[in-house]
């Protein structure tokens, strides 16, 4: 398969179910203004708001104009629930966003190792992850290369991994799904393979295939290494998806230093149409604290 070509799907086999324009307008209609940014909350977000449980999250999040959710254990949800949720979030014209698709190795290399064993079970844990996608409707899920091999020198480390990826990719491609690495901050996670953008995008390059791209969480960024806008513009040819959360304390939009206004209408004036995940807590709690949550968002939206 020649990579930077996705084979051609039938409807069928698309990663993401679509409901009509006309359906997805009359949704809208009954929701709050949607916002300028393609905003995904996670369950647990909004549960004083809309208790009850999962869907009735989802019927909240799309009145209060949010277009898209992702669940970081959607696949350790029984298969039931994955459907309830697909159905639901079709209704309202929602869009999937990620979901975590193998085990994350804290404590011992994995991938970087090179060893067999641990790159067959990676496989087969991607294998496993294109039939939740199809069955969420999900493009995206997260990969996170896993811990440091300090046997290793770093180029050997980078080798390993990077085959594993473009064997994961040989499985993806034909689904038209997308892994995106995730570097992850080196205070909250020491000793992780991944942790700057722009050794993501070395990685990405390497493996040179669409369904290998880069989740920039701009809360991990700016713990490791800030100038957070030159460092987007730097890896924008291979970002397929952002995630969100302020510092210190990784909680919503305004609550710390990173100036999210500015930030979110540098990726809106770049032309991302993608899903930008809400992966932080609330600041406060209870239904006032879910409340500021939403108004963050406006605020840092409001451009």
């Amino acid at each position: 398969m020649k990579r930077r070509k996705f084979l051609s799907l039938g409807a069928a086999g698309s990663a993401l179910a679509f409901t009509s324009p006309q359906t997805i307008a009359e949704e809208r209609s009954h929701r709050a203004d949607v916002f300028n940014l393609n905003y995904a909350p996670h369950f647990g977000m909004f549960r004083e708001s809309a208790p009850g449980g999962p869907l009735n999250e989802l019927d909240f999040m799309a009145e209060q104009g949010f277009r898209s959710m992702e669940d970081n254990g959607m696949k350790g949800r029984s298969l039931d629930v994955q459907k309830q949720i697909a159905t639901r979030m079709e209704k309202h014209g929602m869009t999937m966003g990620v979901f975590v698709a193998h085990t994350i190795y804290w404590t011992e290399p994995n991938l970087t190792s090179g060893n067999q064993e641990k790159r067959d079970e990676f496989l087969n844990e991607i294998r496993e992850s294109v039939e939740v996608a199809r069955r969420v409707n999900a493009k995206w899920m997260t990969v996170v290369p896993g811990f440091v091999d300090l046997r290793k020198d770093m180029g050997y480390q980078t080798a390993n991994v990077v085959e594993s990826l473009k064997q994961a990719c040989d499985i993806l491609e034909p689904h038209g799904l997308t892994m995106v690495l995730e570097p992850l901050n080196k205070r909250d996670h020491p000793g992780l393979f991944l942790s700057e953008a722009a050794q993501a995008y070395e990685v990405c390059k390497a493996v040179d295939s669409p369904s290998c791209k880069i989740l920039f969480d701009i809360y991990h960024q700016q713990i490791t290494e800030g100038n957070l806008i030159p460092n987007i513009n730097a890896s924008w040819d291979e970002i397929a998806y952002f995630q969100v959360g302020d510092n210190p304390g990784r909680k919503e939009p305004t609550t710390g230093e990173i100036n999210y206004l500015n930030v979110f209408k540098h990726i809106h004036s770049k032309g991302f149409s993608g899903v930008v995940g809400m992966e932080h807590g609330n600041s406060q709690s209870g239904k006032a604290g879910e409340m500021a949550v939403i108004e963050a968002y406006r605020k840092s939206d409001g451009f």
